[in-house]
């Protein structure tokens, strides 16, 4: 039976595992099967991300696309699963995008990411039969993953592995490589599943135009090689996660560090949610002016303990308090109350009329100080490449805002209310948590703890919130920092340096949250070598597909088939 692209296979019948079974794909329709068997593979993706903490599920799903693109056949057959795989994905993940906005942003975003892991798809059919395939296939997920988070507009982050490992077993490998370390431990532990299901016993399979043979005795050394290739695949499935276990005894605990300081989180909520949130946006502003005058109330009435610092999220003022009166008397009416500095989020106009998405330290006595311009802006949200294009699909063109990006390490320095030294502050807002150079340009540059104003308002009551979470959390962990997340609508929480979530909000409502957080200065290893782990695996993985392609045009069109490292022949 023909694939497209791939040879006339004839499988055994012999009972596997889900895995196994898989890898030999029934002989009846096997492009339907390695459809379904794609689409489940992204299903299972999906499945692995928050509010679920159905972690283990992404290395499932890595292996069950490995092996349904895996095998000899043209490329394109490996790249046209792939992409089906890809839009079982992102599609459930992003619905959050289109919204407000209807489906062709969400459809066309998830078609673009799709690409990526089609291209993951050709790599595994390109390298999957090389000697070690298992390690040079986890390599090129790392470099699809690397090339949707960094191609077109700026890439798009979003979905990564690793921003669904927060309750898991890797999470610890966040420290020591970030979070391409954590992907790649992912797919790799995927990688081992697939070799497991590949090199299993009795798995055999007849060559092009063979007729069907059953499984015959091996020879010993051949028995003993498949074996073998079942020992290394268990070992690979195995280790990598409970490394990832031992290692979580080296993250800090949640008092570890250097002097501590007390944080609040202010949440004030909106009057609606949507891209029109802001019609309102006094209210907004009030909100958040009201929340914070009431913890001042507490904290006067000794209930609540006085905040060195004081954050406020992304949008909270609206109202640009540079240009406006009002605005600026009330934040800093605010900051008296509460008797501590304020990181306001704020849009500021610019001289040329182009927008700025900031942070300002506010004070009692000085007002607006040092700021954080968001440098990563979101493309076709907070700006739109080709407007003139783009107008003739869509109304909502001409609502994109025209922000343009700041510069800067991402550091703020705040006085604490206590006194003692200024405290160094490392912003990432909302959207620049998703990307690693965020927070490294800020732990280089000193941060000693680290903060994630959002406003979610316009992506309604929609996962995108506990998605965004959980790559705070991942950040935390690669950095050794605690992290204050304030959001307009929630969920804002306080996040420990071992990736807890300590005091978290509900959405919707208005609220603060206090607590004590350790300062920290020390750099984890992933803070000191950067992107270094991803460039290593994006190189690697260049090579041996170059080194693939090679061999690939040295062998006959219609070679026979030869059994793979472990002694058995290979999967389709």
């Amino acid at each position: 039976m023909v694939d497209s692209g791939d040879r006339d296979v004839r499988v055994d019948t012999t009972p596997r595992g889900a895995l196994a079974r898989a890898a030999d794909l029934p002989r009846g329709h096997p492009v339907l099967t390695r459809m379904v068997t794609a689409v489940i593979a992204g299903l299972l993706l999906f499945a692995s991300f928050p509010p679920r903490a159905l972690w283990f599920l992404a290395p499932v799903g890595i292996a069950v696309l490995i092996l349904t693109v895996r095998g000899n056949g043209r490329l394109r057959g490996g790249f046209g699963y792939g992409f089906l795989a890809g839009l079982a994905f992102f599609l459930p993940l992003l619905p959050w995008t289109g919204i407000y906005v209807g489906p062709v942003p969400w459809i066309a975003l998830s078609t673009a990411l799709s690409v990526y892991v089609g291209l993951f798809g050709l790599l595994v059919r390109l390298v999957g039969r090389l000697p070690g395939w298992p390690l040079w296939v986890a390599s090129m997920w790392s470099l699809t993953e690397w090339g949707r988070s960094s191609f077109p507009f700026g890439g798009f982050p979003w979905g990564r592995l690793a921003f669904g490992q927060a309750d898991g077993w890797y999470l610890s490998y966040a420290r020591f490589g970030g979070a391409p370390l954590v992907s790649f431990a992912v797919a790799l532990t995927g990688a081992g599943l697939a070799a497991a299901a590949v090199w299993g016993p009795g798995f055999t399979r007849s060559t092009t135009g063979a007729s069907p043979r059953p499984n015959r005795p091996r020879s010993a050394p051949r028995r003993l090689t498949s074996w073998n290739g079942i020992v290394a695949a268990a070992m690979l499935v195995a280790i990598v996660p409970l490394t990832g276990v031992i290692l979580r005894t080296a993250l800090p605990g949640p008092e570890d560090g250097n002097r501590p300081i007390t944080v609040a989180a202010i949440q004030g909520s909106v009057p609606r949610l949507g891209l029109d949130f802001n019609a309102q946006r006094r209210a907004v502003l009030d909100n958040h002016v009201h929340r914070t005058e009431e913890l001042a109330r507490a904290v006067a009435a000794g209930q609540a303990p006085q905040p060195d610092v004081v954050i406020w999220p992304e949008n909270s003022s609206d109202i640009d308090p540079l240009r406006n009166a009002d605005a600026y008397a009330e934040i800093t009416q605010a900051a008296r109350d509460i008797k501590a500095p304020i990181l306001v989020g704020a849009v500021l106009v610019n001289d040329d009329r182009t927008t700025s998405n900031s942070v300002i330290v506010w004070t009692a006595d000085g007002g607006p100080g040092e700021r954080h311009d968001k440098k990563i802006i979101q493309p076709f949200g907070e700006y739109l490449p080709y407007r003139s294009f783009f107008r003739h699909f869509s109304e909502y063109a001409d609502r994109a805002g025209y922000f343009v990006p700041g510069t800067g390490d991402g550091v703020v320095h705040a006085q604490p209310a206590s006194g003692g030294a200024p405290v160094a502050i490392g912003v990432a807002t909302c959207y620049e948590v998703a990307f690693d150079r965020a927070f490294e340009d800020a732990v280089r540059a000193g941060a000693q703890i680290l903060t994630v104003p959002s406003n979610n308002a316009t992506f309604g009551d929609s996962e995108m919130t506990y998605q965004q979470l959980a790559m705070s959390r991942i950040r935390a962990v690669e950095h050794g920092r605690a992290v204050i997340v304030s959001v307009t609508t929630g969920v804002s929480a306080m996040i420990t340096a071992d990736g807890t979530i300590a005091q978290q909000t509900e959405q919707f409502v208005p609220a603060a949250l206090v607590d004590r957080l350790p300062l920290r200065t020390d750099k984890t290893i992933a803070s000191r070598i950067g992107p270094a782990p991803e460039r290593i695996l994006c190189i690697l993985a260049a090579a041996v597909a170059v080194t693939a392609v090679i061999r690939r045009r040295a062998t006959p069109a219609n070679p026979v088939e030869s059994p793979d490292a472990a002694g058995t022949l290979p999967v389709e």
